[in-house]
């Protein structure tokens, strides 16, 4: 049988040639007996000292939890008074603004750039993707026009950040990612945190969600040199889409709506995105 030895004391004067003894503690399906065969012979005070210290412990560990929740609260808050609200920016929409306020940033971040995730810039999120400053991602959501029984499709999940700020404002979600190890990531993220009204799938996004539309938005988040026909194919009449289109260096943010026909297109904002990339097709076999 295999043991571990230890020592403990017990209640005896300090002269007495028994006040510590060597202990074997068995390793295996006696071990629970061992201890508390133990337990039993050492002080109350020691059992006391042990379990103060264990709740010090513990307590110290949940008040560096509420610290860091509260300073990332203070961040979340600044980021809506200064980036968003703020002189320059102009995001208005209220329904945006609470939502920008509420969902937690730094949760879709990776850890070594958590204390960076309300800044005003990207951030990596691994895979050579990004995730968008938080100007962009209000900006794009308040020209989006969300409304509360709308359905939308995300092109770009990335971090899942974009897909939650949407599942806040909209009643269902649907977003593709092509990465797949970022779709499953996302998605795990996502039930973490409580949505659940969004629907990942990893693919390639060029070719929409045909099983799933028609949609009444869909947001890109990705730049492909052209609008895809199949996310305009996938709108619904009336249907608003927000797009960058371009290649990098010289890309624009396109506000679109669907009018019989015709698509009606704006240019909104000069921006910077990872492009849009394609699976490959398999090429067929002879």
């Amino acid at each position: 049988m295999l043991t571990i030895s230890c020592s403990y004391s017990i209640n005896t004067p300090s002269d007495a040639k028994d006040a510590v003894r060597p202990l074997e503690i068995p390793i295996g399906k006696q071990v629970s007996r061992a201890y508390f065969s133990i337990m039993r012979k050492v002080s109350l005070g020691v059992r006391v000292s042990f379990w103060i210290v264990f709740l010090i412990c513990g307590h110290c560990a949940l008040c560096g939890s509420r610290a860091a929740d509260s300073d990332f609260t203070a961040a979340r808050r600044r980021m809506l008074e200064e980036q968003l609200a703020g002189p320059g920016r102009g995001i208005t929409n209220e329904r945006v603004l609470a939502v920008m306020g509420k969902v937690p940033r730094h949760e879709f971040v990776p850890v070594e750039y958590r204390a960076l995730a309300y800044e005003d810039h990207p951030l990596p999120i691994g895979h050579g993707q990004t995730i968008s400053q938080p100007f962009i991602v209000a900006f794009m959501t308040e020209k989006l026009e969300p409304k509360a029984s709308d359905k939308v499709l995300e092109i770009g999940t990335g971090s899942g950040y974009q897909a939650a700020v949407l599942a806040e404002l909209v009643s269902n979600v649907y977003t593709i990612e092509i990465v797949e190890p970022l779709a499953r990531r996302a998605e795990t993220d996502l039930k973490r945190l409580g949505y659940t009204n969004i629907t990942v799938r990893a693919g390639d996004g060029y070719k929409g969600w045909p099983e799933a539309a028609p949609f009444d938005a869909v947001i890109v988040t990705c730049a492909p040199d052209h609008v895809p026909q199949p996310l305009v194919d996938q709108l619904k009449e009336g249907g608003r889409m927000i797009i960058p289109v371009g290649s990098a260096g010289d890309q624009e943010l396109y506000i679109l709506r669907k009018r019989g026909a015709k698509v009606e297109k704006q240019a909104a904002l000069p921006v910077r995105f990872v492009p849009m990339t394609r699976k490959k097709e398999t090429a067929a076999k002879p």
